[in-house]
Protein backbone atom coordinates (compact mmCIF):
# COMPACT_ATOMS: atom_id res chain seq x y z
CA UNK A 1 0.00 0.00 0.00
CA UNK A 2 1.30 3.73 -1.06
CA UNK A 3 0.82 6.24 1.84
CA UNK A 4 1.98 9.49 2.15
CA UNK A 5 3.93 10.71 6.04
CA UNK A 6 2.78 13.71 7.63
CA UNK A 7 6.07 13.34 9.68
CA UNK A 8 9.20 11.78 9.59
CA UNK A 9 9.32 7.58 10.64
CA UNK A 10 12.68 5.93 11.51
CA UNK A 11 13.80 3.70 8.59
CA UNK A 12 10.70 4.50 6.96
CA UNK A 13 11.15 8.11 5.77
CA UNK A 14 10.62 11.37 6.06
CA UNK A 15 7.87 13.92 5.94
CA UNK A 16 6.02 13.87 2.58
CA UNK A 17 7.39 11.19 1.53
CA UNK A 18 4.94 8.86 -0.54
CA UNK A 19 6.39 5.07 0.54
CA UNK A 20 5.21 2.03 -0.07
CA UNK A 21 4.77 -0.31 3.55
CA UNK A 22 2.57 -3.35 4.24
CA UNK A 23 -1.22 -2.93 4.71
CA UNK A 24 -1.54 -3.97 7.93
CA UNK A 25 1.14 -1.27 9.18
CA UNK A 26 -0.56 1.17 7.55
CA UNK A 27 -3.96 0.00 8.55
CA UNK A 28 -3.19 -0.72 12.27
CA UNK A 29 -0.49 1.48 13.31
CA UNK A 30 0.47 4.60 10.90
CA UNK A 31 -2.69 5.76 9.66
CA UNK A 32 -4.83 5.51 13.21
CA UNK A 33 -1.84 7.08 14.72
CA UNK A 34 -2.00 10.24 12.29
CA UNK A 35 1.65 9.54 10.67
CA UNK A 36 0.24 8.91 7.48
CA UNK A 37 -2.61 8.63 5.22
CA UNK A 38 -3.10 6.41 2.13
CA UNK A 39 -2.01 7.92 -0.91
CA UNK A 40 -5.05 8.18 -3.30
CA UNK A 41 -4.92 9.56 -6.51
CA UNK A 42 -6.43 13.08 -4.94
CA UNK A 43 -4.56 12.77 -2.05
CA UNK A 44 -1.61 12.18 -4.45
CA UNK A 45 -2.55 15.36 -6.42
CA UNK A 46 -2.49 17.95 -3.41
CA UNK A 47 0.57 16.19 -2.25
CA UNK A 48 2.47 17.87 -5.38
CA UNK A 49 0.55 20.68 -5.40
CA UNK A 50 1.60 21.07 -1.72
CA UNK A 51 5.58 20.72 -2.49
CA UNK A 52 5.44 22.96 -5.64
CA UNK A 53 4.23 25.65 -3.44
CA UNK A 54 6.16 24.71 -0.86
CA UNK A 55 9.40 24.83 -3.25
CA UNK A 56 8.25 28.16 -4.77
CA UNK A 57 8.27 29.86 -0.91
CA UNK A 58 11.59 28.35 -0.31
CA UNK A 59 12.91 29.85 -2.94
CA UNK A 60 11.56 33.27 -2.82
CA UNK A 61 12.34 32.79 1.34
CA UNK A 62 15.98 31.62 0.00
CA UNK A 63 16.59 34.81 -2.65
CA UNK A 64 15.65 36.99 0.61
CA UNK A 65 18.42 35.65 2.58
CA UNK A 66 20.71 35.80 -0.10
CA UNK A 67 20.30 39.72 -0.31
CA UNK A 68 20.63 40.14 3.09
CA UNK A 69 23.59 38.70 2.47
CA UNK A 70 25.11 40.27 -0.20
CA UNK A 71 24.61 43.68 1.90
CA UNK A 72 26.27 42.18 5.33
CA UNK A 73 29.28 41.11 4.05
CA UNK A 74 32.06 43.53 4.77
CA UNK A 75 30.12 44.70 7.49
CA UNK A 76 32.08 45.76 10.82
CA UNK A 77 30.65 46.11 13.78
CA UNK A 78 32.14 48.30 16.92
CA UNK A 79 30.87 47.07 20.11
CA UNK A 80 31.57 49.14 23.75
CA UNK A 81 32.33 47.70 26.97
CA UNK A 82 33.76 48.90 30.52
CA UNK A 83 36.77 47.12 31.26
CA UNK A 84 39.74 47.00 33.49
CA UNK A 85 43.01 48.61 33.27
CA UNK A 86 44.10 45.53 31.64
CA UNK A 87 41.71 44.85 28.53
CA UNK A 88 39.34 42.49 30.49
CA UNK A 89 35.49 43.03 30.20
CA UNK A 90 33.12 43.39 32.74
CA UNK A 91 30.73 40.87 32.09
CA UNK A 92 31.13 39.39 28.39
CA UNK A 93 29.92 40.45 24.92
CA UNK A 94 27.43 38.21 23.75
CA UNK A 95 24.86 37.83 20.86
CA UNK A 96 22.04 40.00 22.06
CA UNK A 97 24.40 42.86 21.83
CA UNK A 98 25.24 41.45 18.53
CA UNK A 99 21.87 41.56 17.41
CA UNK A 100 21.10 45.59 18.87
CA UNK A 101 24.53 46.19 16.65
CA UNK A 102 23.14 45.38 13.87
CA UNK A 103 19.44 46.89 14.36
CA UNK A 104 21.23 49.80 14.43
CA UNK A 105 22.65 49.06 10.91
CA UNK A 106 19.03 48.62 9.99
CA UNK A 107 19.14 44.52 9.86
CA UNK A 108 16.07 43.11 11.74
CA UNK A 109 17.73 39.98 13.14
CA UNK A 110 16.98 37.42 16.02
CA UNK A 111 19.78 36.68 18.19
CA UNK A 112 19.10 33.19 18.04
CA UNK A 113 20.32 33.38 14.00
CA UNK A 114 23.82 34.90 15.45
CA UNK A 115 26.27 32.10 16.35
CA UNK A 116 30.14 33.13 18.50
CA UNK A 117 32.44 30.55 17.62
CA UNK A 118 33.65 31.38 21.30
CA UNK A 119 31.71 30.82 24.34
CA UNK A 120 32.14 34.20 26.15
CA UNK A 121 34.24 36.60 24.99
CA UNK A 122 35.37 38.21 28.13
CA UNK A 123 38.77 40.75 26.36
CA UNK A 124 39.32 43.39 24.18
CA UNK A 125 39.51 42.42 20.75
CA UNK A 126 38.87 41.42 16.89
CA UNK A 127 36.02 38.41 16.68
CA UNK A 128 33.81 36.58 13.84
CA UNK A 129 30.31 35.73 13.97
CA UNK A 130 28.39 33.73 11.83
CA UNK A 131 24.35 35.03 10.90
CA UNK A 132 22.62 32.34 9.84
CA UNK A 133 19.86 33.70 7.59
CA UNK A 134 18.73 30.40 6.06
CA UNK A 135 19.78 27.15 6.60
CA UNK A 136 21.34 27.12 3.48
CA UNK A 137 22.68 30.75 4.00
CA UNK A 138 24.99 31.97 6.38
CA UNK A 139 27.45 35.55 6.69
CA UNK A 140 30.56 35.95 8.63
CA UNK A 141 30.60 39.20 10.20
CA UNK A 142 33.93 40.83 12.16
CA UNK A 143 33.31 42.57 15.20
CA UNK A 144 35.28 44.57 17.52
CA UNK A 145 35.43 45.09 21.54
CA UNK A 146 36.47 48.68 22.41
CA UNK A 147 36.69 49.70 26.00
CA UNK A 148 34.49 52.83 26.91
Amino acid sequence: MDIILKQDVQNLGHADDIVTVKDGYARNFLIPQGIAVIATPSARKMHAENQRQRAHKEARIREDAEAIMEKMEGTRLTIGAKTSSKGKIFGSVNTIQLAESLKELGFEIDRKQISIKEDQIKEVGTYTATVKLHKEVKVDIEFEIVSE
